[in-house]
């Protein structure tokens, strides 16, 4: 029976997930999704996703799909392991780098430093040209001036060039033209202007963003070159996605131009994948939770929408300012908790955990690999929670003796038993993550009570209970293949592209025709793109945003704009839309003018997915899952004895109570005492909290 394999990949922090699936020619049928894992292999990732093709036995040449997703973006940027960069703007805005925003998060510190600039100030140039923000040539463009410039960046060894030209997104074309000099001139060098990247204002977010996409080109650029030769030359012949920050794939040519794009592409496919399993079991209000092994994610979807901003923001945090990414991404709340977060004293003897990680070198205790600073991991094995005969899968037999050490360690610190410790480190790894939680639910205006959790990562099913449990979030699934969903994510993904353009103007009487006409001139450009990459515009359907705001206020507000021609009577419900979204995020609303400041098309192009297999209905009892029984710490409900399920054996609508373990390869699902676990058609685990 000949057979082809579609497959995705995804490279995370500590481990690499393979998610493949095999379609019959004639027939169509789909064999049971498979998957498979190994550690991450930094800096060479190509080999972590080689090892999982060798370890799942994928014959190449029989693979006719393949989407990637991976962290080689946002570690290049986090080491700072990118290339020398140079920054050509607009004269007289040599500075927007360093000025910023003014954002201040440290306030009361006097010797606060701003975040340095990727680019140093020798190596950002000016040259003559400026537009208005209407788009027309104030000054024309003096290309006489770039053969210096760039004779000066390749003495200085620059290997990558942004471009970010005053009001280029209301006119790229002296972007366009100095690009085009720059490719004549200097062939080999790489090249990235802002506007291939966003067309929406605020000079410093799109300067900002075109220079870390610069920074970061040659690397990805690399990487991809070395991964698409490994596959050639095993008789790969299918087609190459890779997955985005937007929640959707694009082909490898595309990424390869704008690679800041996947800045966030593993996370990003975990969301989608949750809003994809929210479609097939009818639950639109959900809550995703990824916690892989160095951190912790949180999204929520609104009635099955899941949010993409363009305000992503690195290395942010309490006492820095960070760095302003201005491409579309999920919109993630990410913190430093994960399976590998290292749990440490400070100097006043407060026990902390993260944002440190073991990562997959050495990784944790018990690993065995000399890591000796205990993780949450550990505490879950020290609990009774994870099996330590059965740890990753039974691939490692985990070092019990060195995490015993560790923790009598941590605990004669703090005064307290090993398994006290173990106890602490848990409840504030999930204490971090219900704040996080909160950031997307109650800061926003949502109630975590509407809404059900979905948890998957390495770490998901481990602490999902006990944050739903916390934040009254009625309940918890846990889906098939929960330790590789985002590669699951990637597979039910469409090709995406989103295009983003300023120009502002008031919602009146004379509206309507003008945002009409700005839609369909956006919409024909994406399908001229998509056209000229092989994609058939029948297969291409769009979704329509806008970024608003009241008259005198700074920042927006996304609404989703109707389907069809735009017309009066449209007009009036997007500004209900704008209303109602505005007031649920902030509690009031202004009689104010409305104003449309921004556009935002997402452009979809439809790639096959599978139809899921489900589970048969055996009839039988979940006790024949049952592995056995073991004494498990479960918290405030004290150390119980736990029934212990093997959940490969499940099938649809078993049904079992709390305390519980379900073990499978690669993660680990908790049943307090009083939740109910039940089995759906799928093989989601649907708990009650």
């Amino acid at each position: 029976m000949s057979k082809k394999i579609r497959l995705a990949s995804d490279v995370g922090g500590t481990f690499t997930d393979l998610v493949y699936y095999e379609v019959d020619e004639k027939s169509g049928a789909i064999r049971a999704v498979e998957t498979a894992k190994a550690h991450t292999t930094p800096p060479s990732f190509e080999e972590g996703v080689m090892a999982t093709l060798d370890k799942a036995g994928i014959h190449i040449p029989a693979v006719e799909f393949l989407a990637h997703g991976t962290t080689v973006v946002i570690n290049a940027l986090t080491e700072r392991k990118g290339v020398k960069t140079g920054l050509i703007t607009t004269r007289g805005f040599r500075d927007v780098l360093e000025i910023g925003r003014g954002d201040r998060p440290d306030y009361f510190n006097l010797r606060y430093k701003k975040p340095e600039a990727f680019v140093p100030r020798y190596l950002r140039r000016e040259i003559t040209e400026r537009m208005t923000h209407h788009g027309t040539v104030y000054k024309p463009l003096v290309l006489d001036e770039l053969p210096a410039i760039l004779d000066l960046f390749r003495k200085e060894g620059v290997e990558a060039v942004a471009l970010s030209l005053l009001h280029a997104y209301a006119n790229p074309a002296h972007e366009q033209a100095l690009q085009g000099a720059i490719r004549e001139l200097w062939p080999e060098i790489f090249v990235v202007a802002s506007h291939q990247i966003s067309r929406e204002w605020r000079e410093y977010e799109r300067t900002n963003t075109a220079v870390l996409s610069a920074y970061v080109q040659p690397i990805a650029d690399n990487y991809l070159t070395r991964l698409s030769q490994r596959l050639d030359d095993d008789g790969f012949c299918g087609s190459f996605y890779i997955m985005q920050s937007n929640g959707g794939v694009d082909t490898l040519e595309a990424v390869r131009q704008t690679p800041i794009t996947m800045v966030e592409s593993g996370p990003a496919s975990g969301v989608l994948g949750a809003a994809v399993l929210g479609r097939l079991i009818d639950e639109p209000n959900i809550i995703a939770l990824d916690i892989g092994g160095t951190t912790a994610k949180c999204s929520l979807i609104d009635q099955g929408r899941v949010r993409v901003t363009s305000k992503y923001m690195i290395e942010k945090s309490r006492t820095s300012a960070g760095y302003p990414i201005m491409t579309p991404v999920v919109d993630i709340v990410e913190i430093g908790n994960g399976g590998g977060s290292i749990a440490w004293r400070d100097d006043a003897g407060r026990l902390h955990v993260g944002p440190k990680s073991a990562g997959a070198v050495p990784g944790p205790v018990a690993y065995g690999q000399g890591g000796a600073e205990p993780t949450t991991t550990d505490a879950n094995l020290l609990t009774g929670r994870i099996n330590p005969d059965y740890f990753l899968g039974g691939e490692i037999e985990a070092d019990m003796d060195s995490v015993q050490a560790a923790f009598e360690r941590l605990g004669g610190e703090l005064g307290l038993s090993p398994e006290e410790a173990a106890r602490g480190v848990i409840r504030i790894a999930n204490h971090n993550m219900a704040n996080a939680l909160k950031l997307v639910s109650i800061n926003r205006g949502y109630d975590p009570r509407d809404f059900t959790m979905v948890a998957f990562g390495g770490g998901g099913a481990m602490h999902a209970t006990a944050l739903a449990r916390n934040l009254n979030i009625p309940r918890v699934i846990i889906p098939a293949h929960s330790a590789v969903f985002s590669a699951w994510g990637m597979l039910m993904s469409d090709l995406r592209r989103d295009y983003v353009l300023t120009r502002p103007l008031i919602l009146n009487g004379g509206a309507a025709s003008q945002i009409g006409q700005v839609i369909a001139e956006m919409e024909a450009g994406a399908l001229a793109a998509y056209e000229k990459d092989g994609v058939d515009a029948g297969k291409v359907r769009f979704e329509r945003f806008a970024n608003m705001r009241y008259e005198g206020q700074e920042h927006t507000v996304s609404v989703q704009l109707p389907d069809g021609e735009i017309t009066d009577a449209s007009l009036s419900e997007i500004e209900k839309r704008f209303h109602d979204d505005y007031e649920r995020e902030y509690t009031y609303r202004l009689p104010n003018d409305v104003h449309l400041v921004t556009y935002h098309l997402v452009a979809f192009g439809h790639i096959e997915q599978p139809d899921l297999a489900k589970l048969a209905h055996t009839g039988e009892p979940a006790r024949v899952a049952l592995k056995g029984q073991r004494e498990v710490d479960f918290d405030a409900d004290g150390v119980l004895p736990a029934d212990i399920y093997d959940r490969d054996k499940f099938s649809a609508a078993m049904e079992f109570d709390g305390p519980a373990i379900i073990e499978e390869s690669g993660s680990t699902t908790v049943v307090f005492p009083g939740q109910t676990a039940r089995v759906d058609d799928y093989g989601n685990l649907h708990i009650t909290i």
